[in-house]
């Protein structure tokens, strides 16, 4: 019987109906223009790309271009792959266009849907970014629907790791990239390391289309990406922190054994602030609680661990003066892993062995925030809508059900639920028995490897031949996936495995062609296509007469989008299909949500061994259970992405303000007004504003200005002199620095001095961002703490790491101004003694690799072409004049130095 909610979305439909409704108009305007676009030439269909680029160019907006070039691309791909779209593939690249997920069901073709938007977006000339999981489907897609590109007239690209930079530049150029998402994220954040525009690789963030959405934007949403490198040595913190913990009394902390925490009382604060003062570690100005004093904190935190928490020969032992950890379930060393954070140094200082730095974070960004930087973006998945409330208040994406070509035939059974996991596993081989004796493909699915690998076992001792599937090689999955549709198949595969390679009833033609033509080249791909198309038909045939693919699943997952993702790999196109979960109480999800009411119920009911209990709603109760999960799931990614988002705010920033330095032709400008707000920043430390001549310290800001801005003014005179303010010392200080700089850069030469400065710039901005992100990571491990009293962790965070960042911003600016007005341009005598030195070097490196091996060798190609250039004598480059700077040319900063010394200019004329 249907409730008032049922009822009114039978007589209107749902929301997601009438969206789809709307939009057929569109398709229906698409398929009156397919007669045109069939009688056009292949080099015509090119010639309305042109005509549709130049359209776009002109003002008009996609949208009202967006039925031509479907029609188009449409026409273009039955051309290149003879694959017709059909209209409900249209349906699904309108959403896509429109920035929303387009939730299609496995089979449904999301591969050549993904063509559409794509192109349409591509008029434009920004780019399209297609992302997709792994390295594999990167290059089948480009590969395989570069083809319908191509017959459009337009250019198609392929990003994956370790490719040659020529290549990762060329594929960004592209018209359409194919990439990996994590590919994508490393890239942006080297991008943002570079100290050259020339050197980066994406060329702006115009419309992505995320294939397999959810997995992405949530499953793998959960880990940050890092890029992380050797942190400073910080040996000495770690040994002066480490004598100071066995001062430490029992009042001063409290342990918590069951939850692994030790943490300060109040008293231990203060007995530690005051121990640390007199080491000289915190400066007698500061307290523990200040925000400066969060990395302090954080290694006082992780050497009071490492002496409470950590025991020698239980936890870890000391051996070849190395801390090797012990595995706790196993009691096996670990030799290579190391605790993070700080922790492993803690040990390694208390045990009196060499401390090894940490690897610090040189830049991270969250997917989150990476797909956000996107002006437009878009996603396609079998599985969506359970997680539509996170895809819409994080990524402001909409989700919409896009309707199957043909009605879906699979029967989804009710759960089988047994009482202990043995009965569970028994039943299920029985089951597969059952179904492989009458040639029905099955699909087994489990949680984890151990039990894929526990199932196989129990399949070889009844003699099943089957395959496991894991995810060592995309290729070799590909190829059992392929395979698993074969009469009487058995493929166990574990939870995300074999996504983006379609299950197909009877085999996969393209597969079984490229099988075959790979044994025999010499044979005729027609002959071998034809025969193979025959015996494949001839098995499907077998296969739906024994009622297709069986999925079997052995766990029901935390989240019904994963359920449903292995059961979408059943009943593609039309084909009939069936699913069924059996579980057990055994089962985590189970075990977590009340299993032991449900044991007493089911032996109230005299269910015997090997029994299963089925009914619709045991299968409602486990969707609760799910929904509740994921809702928890949600909070906390959200409540990490609110985290993140204060840090995003600053990433943004910086990497802005970088990108405005990499791309001024002129940034003296910017290093004046740095240098001016350095000296308002002394000025009103030592003179401070509203204060009487008498209670000046004329004497510190002398010195202050001789540390930083390297000027020798007789500011002690100056303010003894009448009627000298604050404001007259100030414009004296602006004047005698900007002619110090103009003389220097007189001195280096216009060209040479605006590479020294957005160098300078650039590297301080580098190093400052990397301490800072290395200091927000140690708030953010204490910050939590100040929910016990009574303080929002969120607001305290975004408080005091946005005083960090202004201190930063500070630092930097007295750190440029203070290397910008040290530089000088070598003298003759120190450039000579300089070369000879590389040239010594460079001959006794040469003798070294001689001696090393007799026999010819390539030399190093660094050291070769400077030995050559030293060899040559010093052919300098025509029209070279050792003290004019205007004959140098404008070489950059890694090309060799036109003097001949074979050199990179940046270590000869160019140094600074």
């Amino acid at each position: 019987m249907l409730g008032l909610g049922g009822i009114a979305k039978k007589v209107f439909g749902t929301a997601n109906d009438r969206l789809v409704k709307a939009k057929m108009k569109t398709v229906a305007k698409i398929n009156e223009m397919e007669p045109e676009f069939q009688a056009l030439s292949d080099a015509e269909l090119i010639e309305r790309t042109r005509a549709l680029q130049e359209r776009a160019k002109g003002g008009e907006s996609l949208d009202a271009l967006l039925p031509e070039a479907f029609a188009n691309c449409r026409e273009a791909a039955r051309r290149a792959l003879g694959l017709r779209a059909f209209d409900v593939q249209l349906l699904g690249g309108i959403f896509l266009h429109e920035g929303n997920i387009a939730e299609m069901k496995t089979g449904e073709g999301k591969t050549l849907v993904a063509t559409f938007p794509a192109y349409l977006n591509a008029l434009s000339g920004k780019g399209v970014h297609i992302v997709t999981v792994n390295d594999y489907l990167v290059r089948r897609d480009a590969e395989w629907m570069g083809k319908v590109f191509s017959a459009l007239g337009m250019t198609t690209g392929v990003v994956v790791p370790q490719q040659p930079d020529d290549e990762k530049r060329a594929g960004y150029a592209a018209d359409i990239t194919y990439a990996t998402n994590n590919e994508l994220g490393f890239d942006y954040l080297r991008d943002n390391m570079r100290s050259n525009i020339a050197e980066m690789f994406q060329r702006g963030h115009n419309f992505a289309i995320v294939d397999e959405v959810d997995s992405i934007l949530i499953d793998e949403a959960r880990t940050p990406l890092i890029i992380s490198g050797p942190s400073q040595d910080r040996s000495e913190l770690y040994q002066t922190i480490d004598r100071l913990i066995p001062e430490i009394r029992e009042e001063h902390f409290t342990k918590d054994e069951k939850q692994r925490s030790v943490t300060f009382t109040d008293e231990g604060n203060e007995f530690l602030e005051e121990r640390l003062h007199i080491a000289g570690i915190l400066p007698e100005d500061q307290s523990l609680y200040d925000p400066e004093s969060t990395t302090i904190v954080h290694h006082v935190n992780q050497g009071l661990r490492a002496h409470k928490l950590f025991n020698k020969d239980q936890n870890y032992i000391v051996r070849d003066d190395e801390v090797v950890l012990i595995d706790e379930f196993s009691g096996r060393m670990m030799p290579g892993r190391r605790l993070s954070d700080g922790l492993h140094q803690a040990i390694e200082a208390k045990e009196g062995v060499s401390i090894k730095p940490e690897n610090v974070t040189l830049a991270s960004v969250t997917f989150q925030n990476y797909f956000r930087l996107y002006d437009k973006l878009a996603g396609m998945t079998g599985t969506a809508a359970t997680e539509a409330e996170e895809f819409g208040s994080i990524y402001g994406l909409g989700v919409v059900e896009v309707p199957t070509n043909k009605p879906v035939a699979r029967a989804d059974e009710d759960d089988h639920v047994y009482r202990t996991a043995a009965e569970k596993y028994a039943a299920l081989v029985e089951e597969i028995k059952t179904a492989h004796g009458k040639g029905q493909p099955v699909l087994v699915g489990t949680t984890s490897i151990e039990k894929s690998e526990m199932l196989s076992q129990m399949l070889k001792k009844e003699g099943l031949e089957h395959n496991v599937l894991n995810a060592r090689l995309h290729e070799q999955e590909a190829q059992i996936i392929a395979d698993a549709g074969k009469p009487g198949a058995i493929t166990i595969a574990t939870n995300m495995a074999g996504r983006g390679t379609d299950i197909q009833l009877g085999g996969n033609v393209e597969m079984r062609v490229l099988q075959a033509l790979a044994a025999d080249p010499q044979a005729d791909p027609d002959d071998v296509r034809r025969r193979i198309e025959a015996e494949v038909a001839v098995d499907k045939q077998k296969v739906i007469d024994a009622g297709g693919l069986f999925v079997l699943a052995t766990e029901r997952h935390e989240s019904r989008r994963i359920d449903n993702q292995l059961r979408g790999r059943s009943g593609r196109q039309g084909d009939p299909g069936r699913s069924v979960f059996f579980l057990s109480l055994d089962d985590d999800l189970m075990r977590i949500f009340g299993s032991e009411r449900l044991d007493s119920m089911l032996g109230k009911l005299g269910m015997k061994e090997g029994e299963a209990i089925v009914h619709p709603w045991v299968n409602k109760s486990l969707e609760r259970a799910q929904a509740k999960v994921e809702g928890r799931n949600f909070d906390i990614r959200k409540q990490l992405l609110k985290f993140d988002d204060v840090m995003n705010d600053q990433r943004k920033a910086v990497f802005e303000q970088r990108l405005e330095i990499m791309r001024a032709e002129e940034i003296g400008e910017i290093a004046q007004d740095m240098r001016h707000q350095v000296i308002d920043d002394l000025v009103d430390q030592y003179l401070p504003p509203k204060t009487y001549a008498e209670q000046w310290d004329a004497e510190g800001l002398y010195a202050a200005v001789i540390e930083v801005l390297n000027l020798d003014e007789p500011i002690i005179a100056w303010a003894d002199e009448d009627g000298v303010d604050q404001d007259v010392v100030r414009e004296r200080l602006y004047a005698a620095s900007d002619k110090a700089m103009q003389e220097k850069a007189e001195a280096f030469g216009a060209d040479q001095m605006r590479q020294v400065e957005k160098q300078v710039l650039l590297q301080t901005i580098d190093q400052k961002w990397r301490e800072h992100l290395l200091t927000l990571e140690h708030l953010r491990s204490v910050v939590g703490f100040r929910g016990y009293a009574q303080r929002d962790p969120l607001n305290e965070y975004k408080t005091e790491s946005f005083q960090l960042f202004e201190g930063m911003l500070d630092s930097l600016r007295a750190d440029v101004t203070k290397k910008l007005s040290q530089i000088r341009p070598l003298t003759e005598e120190e450039r000579k003694a300089m070369m000879e030195q590389l040239i010594a070097q460079q001959r006794a490196a040469q003798a070294a690799a001689q001696q090393a091996s007799p026999a010819p060798q390539r030399q190093p190609e660094a050291v070769g072409a400077a030995a050559g250039a030293a060899a040559a004598g010093g052919a300098a480059a025509e029209g070279f004049v050792e003290d004019d700077p205007s004959t140098w040319g404008n070489p950059g900063r890694n090309d060799p130095c036109p003097c001949g010394s074979g050199k990179k200019f940046k270590h000869c004329h160019g140094a600074f």
